[in-house]
């Protein structure tokens, strides 16, 4: 006997009767969102996450029985995906308003408002463009054959979260083991982030042809992806090892620490979403009539300057005024000490010595010095070290004294311990040495 096929081949006749009952939600959520803008109010974040749920729910119906492969459905399941996308960076956008004033950020008042006004001005722009968007669905479905409902749902059940009213704090503060070593780790988990961003070198510009080839050449939703997957486990390893500690009650610029990692995280979110949609969605990568559509509704201008002159740019701006915070952060744990190693064998202090050792004070807050009979050297200087490696040869010294943080005297020990890496071998605490790794 012949085997059958696993996947049964159903007419288009067929598929109409399955997908008009997930239409119908999504056209009764998205009815009440057009009703809603219409009378000029607001849309919370539980709305918005009801039209992302149902715009999910009817995308992974089409996505199920083959639709975006299918030439009658295709358009309309690419604009289903399209009102998803939107959807949820307008969340985001709206959660970051919501949350602002729990963040702490200690902002001035000036640039508090450039930055809400910078917001609405981004969630009224993908409002409308969700709206075109959501007109779009209707045509092409009525074309299809589905009937649309224009009933709504009752108001009272998308009542609004009242986001200014919390419960007590009554939880009890943890003490964590090695507190102060974890937030070190962090803020220099954090550094690296906001350096990385930084270094991207995209700059806001009111030239709408400035940012016409960034994307997807310079920036794509996979390095979008990859910063926000970094910041994210900054804020994980925050709320596991920091919050409700006493370390962070003790120090308020912890608390704020907090929000300077919610921002930007919320933020790459919006920015991802946006790339996403630009790259799979828009007509300057993906030709045809569908993305021509798109085009007209949703303006690419436009869009390009939210995701660069908004979304990236604020993400850089936090990130940098974070890095600014949690370079004190580190300065108040810098914890002076003294220590006793022995000289590079068989060589003295090199070059390559001298340069990893600079590496380390380099990549450490705070000071470190070589002290030879009370005089200083700076060892963040290769050239410096030279000198005091010259004047411990001459001497017929075997020991020297470093001074400096806790943490690089603990890193050049183990430097120390495994001959100042001469052979090339680097233990994984110092895995930050090897060439091209990179430091702070």
């Amino acid at each position: 006997m012949e085997a059958k096929s696993l996947i049964q081949i159903i007419s288009e006749g067929e598929f109409l009767q399955i997908v008009q009952a997930p239409s119908n939600l999504f056209f009764k959520v998205s009815a009440l969102f057009c009703e809603k803008l219409k009378d000029g109010k607001e849309i919370s974040r539980k709305f918005y996450s009801s039209l992302i749920q149902e715009t999910e729910y009817l995308e992974s119906v089409l996505d199920e029985h083959g639709a975006r492969e299918n030439k009658t459905w295709s358009f309309f399941s690419e604009y289903v995906a399209c009102v998803r996308n939107l959807s949820i960076a307008a969340f985001y956008i709206k959660h970051i308003l919501d949350r602002y004033p729990y963040y702490n950020l200690g902002e001035s008042e000036e640039n508090a408002q450039a930055f809400h006004e910078s917001a609405y001005k981004a969630l009224d722009f993908l409002n409308t463009s969700i709206l075109g968007l959501r007109a779009e669905v209707v045509r092409t479905g009525q074309v299809n054959g589905l009937e649309i409902s224009e009933e709504l749902f009752s108001m009272d059940e998308f009542s609004e979260i009242e986001s200014n009213k919390r419960l007590p704090r009554t939880i009890l503060e943890d003490e964590v083991q090695e507190e102060q070593e974890r937030v070190i780790e962090l803020c220099k988990k954090y550094r690296k982030v906001a350096k990385m961003v930084k270094d991207m070198g995209v700059e806001r510009n009111d030239d709408p042809d400035a940012f016409r080839h960034v994307i997807p050449s310079k920036l794509d939703e996979k390095l979008v992806r990859m910063f926000k997957e970094l910041v994210h486990s900054v804020q994980s390893e925050y709320d596991t090892y920091v919050k409700n500690t006493r370390l962070e009650q003790a120090r308020a610029d912890l608390k704020n620490m907090r929000g300077y990692i919610s921002m930007p995280l919320h933020l790459l979110e919006v920015v991802l979403w946006l790339c996403h949609f630009y790259e799979r969605h828009e007509d300057d990568i993906r030709h045809g009539e569908c993305k021509q559509q798109i085009s007209r509704v949703v303006n690419k201008e436009v869009l390009l300057r939210q995701i660069f002159n908004f979304g990236f740019h604020y993400s850089k701006y936090y990130l940098q005024e974070g890095d600014k915070l949690v370079k004190n952060i580190l300065m108040g744990f810098v914890e002076n000490v003294r220590a006793e190693v022995p000289i590079p064998h068989p060589l003295g202090f090199h070059a390559r010595p001298s340069t990893f050792i600079s590496l380390i004070a380099r990549h450490h807050e705070g000071e470190l010095h070589m002290i030879i009979d009370e005089d200083k050297f700076n060892a963040k200087s290769v050239m410096s070290l030279l000198q005091a490696g010259g004047i411990l040869a001459d001497k017929g010294y075997q020991k020297v004294v470093l001074e400096g943080s806790r943490q690089a005297i603990n890193d050049v020990k183990i430097l120390a311990q495994n001959n100042y890496c001469e052979e090339g071998e680097f233990p994984r605490q110092l895995s930050y040495l090897r060439p091209n790794q990179g430091n702070h």
